[in-house]
């Protein structure tokens, strides 16, 4: 099922952030966000996981518009911003466990999420004592935990060392294998030759 988006603007303050902006993936597809600092990448991740609205223009699956129901449209993806969202006072599988139920898994799904960004070990350390490196990784194991079909990442590779990062891609490649998409917001160069680029820059507002 394709999800695309027509028409879109965003508004951040009294400044127009971006305007006439639209994009559309198909199963299997990927999009990175393109653009300096400010460029509203973060703003548009947002907006495509139905956090914020948009100031004009449509979000839409084949089976409709988001606005027409976002709660199917929420249980469709996984969002990972740059705020981690660790509870200090639980631990690492406790952290990932309450997360897993909310999506209707279990125990064992929270286990495979730890073992593929090499958690496993730490399962039982309060989140408080966690890295930035293991807290991100932690975050990203979200998406190894429960399947969605729209996976929205914002600077995923931020603090993750050479290994996690190749887990990270290992988990991008399965997800797309088997019909996922995603799109990312990311200065690194993942190897994604055969993504999309979407390029902020050509749809900021005219300055002045």
């Amino acid at each position: 099922m394709r999800f695309f988006g027509q028409g879109l603007s965003c508004i951040r303050g009294e400044r127009i952030v971006f305007a006439g902006l639209g994009f559309a993936l198909s199963p299997g597809e990927a999009a990175v966000l393109a653009g300096r600092n400010g460029s509203g990448k973060t703003s548009l991740l947002r907006l495509m996981a139905a956090l914020t609205p948009a100031a004009s223009g449509t979000l839409s699956w084949d089976d409709g518009p988001v606005a027409d129901n976002p709660e199917r449209h929420r249980r469709r993806l996984h969002y990972v911003g740059h705020l981690d969202a660790v509870k200090p006072v639980l631990s690492v599988r406790e952290n990932l466990l309450a997360w897993v139920r909310l999506r209707g898994g279990g125990g064992d799904a929270a286990d495979a999420g730890l073992a593929r960004f090499g958690l496993s070990g730490l399962a039982g350390i309060p989140g408080r004592y966690l890295s930035a490196g293991q807290r991100r990784r932690l975050s990203l194991a979200r998406l190894a935990a429960t399947p969605a079909e729209l996976w929205l990442l914002d600077e995923p590779t931020i603090a993750l060392d050479r290994d996690s990062v190749a887990a990270l891609m290992a988990a991008l490649v399965s997800h797309r294998a088997g019909g996922g998409m995603a799109v990312i917001a990311t200065n690194v160069a993942l190897g994604l030759e055969d993504a999309a680029t979407i390029d902020m820059t050509g749809y900021a507002a005219p300055a002045g």
